[in-house]
């Protein structure tokens, strides 16, 4: 019934693509060739499906699964759960499908204008809607099919809360809701948006326990440390904040500001693990000058201190994800890259594996985990500008052709310097709507210098 709303895009099999001249030098090695899977049947779904991998014997890291393009408006978030791929739009619809072989399995509709951001939690889904508001979700399945129930919408009603300064003031965000994060610990969803504020809620009271300004421009992304409870915001204001909460208490104070370059920050991405020998906590965060800082936190003192630049996309990097020692970024350049972090001695270094390309159009949202298969593999979804959305195989194989730690920069150069990376290649009606946004916005520039 829905197939109208879906049209369909080719197969696309890509090799691996090294970057060049890049700061951080990508990976030399290439992943061994995984046999072909035997061709699955067909499964009711408005995707386009691809055909398995090429047999020759050319190697490769990711595929091309499944792709989708929405003629009726761009798609603004995704979020993504062991089972299932949530994925919501203008429209104001969120569409949800069945990971692995993506077969439809609902939809689910607010009547509230566009979904600008969701999180994904067990059975718990959070959406921000046009309204400013939140609804969550508890989300089943029966009969194969998508059985969603709201369960409360934050802030029920234009309702009034005590400030820190004492004063009742009103619940609701003023503006449009770019983020959402969930401590899953202490049951708190924090969401954030262009009128500068965070707000913490408790989702079992529903409503807002804590409102404070974060920025001084719009706050882009919010990511929590479920380990110790402390808030990452990040801002057009290029500026990345740390927050902690207050001891037995619902506010927040800020222990910590990131300033690195003079430039936007649209997207944060946390990363721990414990190693072999040593625990690491890293955050990364994404600049519209197209560098990705990351920063690295002090065992001793809980600082994080500034690790390096990952440089390789040409324009704004918009949305990072992480999976285990893996880093994907996606960029207004139409690629996503995907990064390793490997320790060497008694730091890290940071390799760039391949560039992901296949979208004509900036890359605005992603999402990515681990195949349940134990085969290694890594599933990555993905959403651009140019109205489509991707799902990617990406193989996961270890290196085992050489050994990194015994080579310097230099021969790692001279071991890439073949290598080309290609030039992206934007649908002609992004370039259009850039080039007007260009316009007037010197057009502005010039008009304010009058004056």
């Amino acid at each position: 019934m829905e197939s109208h709303l879906w049209t369909s895009i080719g197969e696309q099999t890509k090799s691996i693509d090294l970057p060049q001249n890049d700061a951080v030098l990508p990976d030399p090695i290439l992943f061994p060739t995984s046999p072909a899977r035997p061709s699955s049947a067909p499964v009711p779904t408005p995707w386009a499906m691809s055909s398995p991998p090429r047999t020759n014997q050319q190697p490769f890291v990711y595929h091309c699964i499944a792709s989708l393009h929405r003629p009726d408006g761009n798609i603004l978030s995704i979020a993504m759960t062991k089972e299932f791929i949530y994925v919501g739009s203008e429209s104001g619809r969120i569409q949800s499908w069945k990971l692995q072989e993506c077969p439809g399995v609902g939809f689910i509709k607010a009547s509230s204008g566009q979904v600008g951001a969701m999180f994904a939690c067990g059975r718990m889904l959070f959406s921000s809607h046009g309204d400013y508001r939140v609804r969550i979700w508890e989300v089943k399945m029966g009969n194969k099919r998508l059985k969603p129930k709201k369960i409360s919408t934050l802030p029920p009603k234009r309702s009034l809360f005590v400030g820190r300064n004492g004063r009742r003031q009103l619940q609701q965000h003023s503006d449009h809701i770019s983020c959402l994060a969930y401590n899953d610990a202490d049951k708190l969803l924090y969401t954030g948006s262009w009128d500068s504020t965070v707000k913490a809620w408790n989702i079992s009271e529903n409503r807002c326990v804590d409102s404070f300004v974060a920025h001084e421009g719009h706050v882009n992304a919010i990511v929590i440390n479920q380990e110790d409870g402390c808030v990452f915001t990040c801002s057009s204001d290029t500026s990345v904040k740390i927050w902690r909460r207050v001891y037995g208490e619902s506010s927040h104070i800020l222990t910590m500001i990131l300033k690195f370059q003079l430039s936007p920050v649209n997207a944060l991405a946390l990363s721990l693990l414990s190693s072999s020998s040593k625990p690491c906590n890293f955050l990364y965060s994404g600049y519209s000058d197209g560098h990705i800082n990351f920063w690295e936190k002090e065992s001793s003192s809980s600082r994080y201190n500034h690790g390096g630049l990952l440089q390789g996309h040409h324009f704004a990097v918009l949305c990072l994800v992480t999976v285990k020692d893996l880093i994907l970024s996606g960029s207004e350049d139409t690629a996503i890259r995907i990064w390793r972090r490997e320790e060497r001695g008694n730091g890290y270094l940071h390799w760039c594996l391949s560039v992901i390309e296949g979208h004509h159009g900036p890359v605005r949202c992603l999402a990515a985990g681990m195949e349940m298969d134990n085969m290694g593999n890594m599933l990555v979804c993905s959403a651009s500008l140019d109205q489509s959305f991707k799902v990617w195989r990406v193989k996961l194989f270890p290196p085992p052709l050489m050994n990194r730690s015994e080579m310097n920069v230099e021969q790692l150069k001279k071991e890439i310097g073949g290598c080309e990376m290609n030039n992206p290649v934007l649908s002609p009606s992004w370039v259009e709507k850039r080039k007007l946004q260009f316009d007037d916005y010197y057009v502005s520039n010039n008009n304010n210098n009058h004056f």
